[in-house]
């Protein structure tokens, strides 16, 4: 028990993420998750209980037609645990028992969130426990005037509850399955805007983080006392949203197999399909139609990710934001990156480096891999590989299809997405610190 209590807050959180995974996995295997006789099979509970603890939304199987309501209760609250963290969730049910949060319950959830520091942090998750339940009451009241009438006022709660929460946690799972028509994700609700700009403001929030959030409740409208990194999640967050709008809507819809579609429906699904990429996983069209740039756009959109310290994954956009203000300052020959008048760390700049790169590198082995393993076109495995990574959702359609290796593979993506490549690269280090002597330098040619 010692040791447990000797380990990292790293190690603690990738302790925790595996631990509530191998829960999820033993409730889903159980003969009541499933509307067939026997329960899940190990590889499919597996899946879905990973999928759902790092909020991403890949499936084995249809969740809406597999599920029984048993099932669909256990991958809810899976999503909404690991949404916002199992480490916040354990310390604001230590807060409702009322027993004292140490110090080192502090040093976890500060890890845990992405704080700056342990002050505020226990009066920092309790307000992130209050945003969360009044964000996703919200856009489950709204979301009902849209599926009680639809499909009645028992499944139509049910319905605006669970997409309220897989919006928020930017999970991607959905309910909208039926009888011959699996994996259907939105697509019914491509032309209404109540359904689609809901479910957008919900991804949007909840992948702005938890820090941002801090600023916009203190600060208000005045930007300028805004912490850098809030800055750099919004204006960088504009920036591709704007972007990726503009592409979408005048260049991807306007292609002709999207001609049925009038200029209202167009509007609603770029805008949608340009926020669910980051990173929530819902598709309000057929994905298999997007022409080739389409489908590079939403990989490219779905690697950034949402902010860190929030329920969105991705490399994260404040990575994006560092490496372009390091190729900025490279151009103009300054030794350190800044925005808004502050100056970058250098700590800053080698992470955002490291996990760019370790992001790419197994987006695209993993997803070059799964191709020739399993005989499948190379953009639809890149695109798989970037949604899990990426903890999106989105797919091309060739998750069930593909090999027990090929899913496993999958797996060890989602959970390096969620958990986050810097919380698994303290975990596994030695610890060992600072170097305590240094090589003589020498230059090395670059470029």
């Amino acid at each position: 028990m010692k040791k447990i209590f000797r380990l990292r807050p790293a190690q603690i959180i990738v302790l925790c993420f595996f631990s509530l995974i191998s829960v999820g996995t033993i409730l889903l295997m159980l003969p009541i998750s499933t509307r067939t006789h026997g329960g899940a099979p190990f590889e499919t509970a597996l899946f879905t209980a990973t999928s759902a603890v790092c909020v991403t939304g890949l499936i084995i199987e249809d969740t809406a037609q597999y599920w029984t309501s048993f099932g669909q209760t256990v991958i809810i609250l899976l999503i909404q645990i690991g949404g916002m963290g199992v480490v916040t969730m354990g310390v604001i049910l230590m807060m409702f028992s009322g027993r004292k949060i140490g110090i080192r319950q502090r040093w976890i959830m500060q890890e845990s969130i992405s704080a700056p520091h342990v002050g505020g942090i226990v009066r920092m998750t309790g307000m992130i426990l209050f945003t969360t339940m009044l964000v996703e009451l919200a856009g489950a009241v709204i979301m009902a005037f849209r599926f009680i009438p639809q499909y009645g006022v028992g499944r139509g709660l049910w319905f605006s509850i669970f997409h309220a929460i897989s919006a928020f946690c930017n999970a991607g799972f959905d309910l909208m399955g039926v009888n011959g028509e699996p994996f259907v994700s939105m697509t019914s609700y491509s032309a209404d805007p109540l359904v689609c700009l809901t479910l957008a403001a919900l991804i949007i929030i909840g992948g702005l983080g938890f820090m941002t959030w801090k600023d916009i409740k203190e600060y208000k409208f005045k930007f300028v006392r805004y912490s850098l990194q809030s800055k750099l999640i919004l204006f960088t967050s504009a920036l591709l949203l704007g972007g990726g709008f503009l592409f979408m809507f005048f260049y991807e819809f306007r292609q002709p197999q999207w001609a049925y579609m009038g200029a209202g429906e167009r509007a609603t699904a770029a805008v949608f399909q340009t926020i669910s990429p980051r990173t929530a996983g819902f598709n309000t069209v057929d994905l298999n139609n997007l022409s080739s740039g389409g489908k590079i756009i939403t990989i490219l959109l779905m690697l950034v990710g949402g902010a860190p310290g929030s329920t969105a994954g991705g490399f994260k956009i404040t990575t994006l934001a560092v490496v372009i203000l390091c190729i900025r300052a490279t151009y103009q020959g300054r030794e350190n990156a800044s925005a808004f008048g502050r100056r970058v760390s250098s700590q800053s700049m080698r992470n955002a480096a490291a996990i760019f790169t370790l992001y790419l590198l197994l987006f695209l082995t993993a997803g070059i891999f799964i191709s020739c393993y399993d005989k499948v076109p190379l953009m639809a495995a890149l695109f798989e590989t970037s949604s899990a990574i990426a903890t999106v959702g989105l797919s091309l359609g060739i998750t069930s299809g593909l090999s027990t290796l090929s899913h496993f593979i999958l797996i060890c993506l989602m959970f390096f997405g969620r958990v986050g490549g810097l919380t698994l690269i303290y975990a596994v280090a030695s610890g060992a610190g600072a170097d305590g002597s240094r090589f003589p330098q020498e230059p090395v040619a670059i470029g």
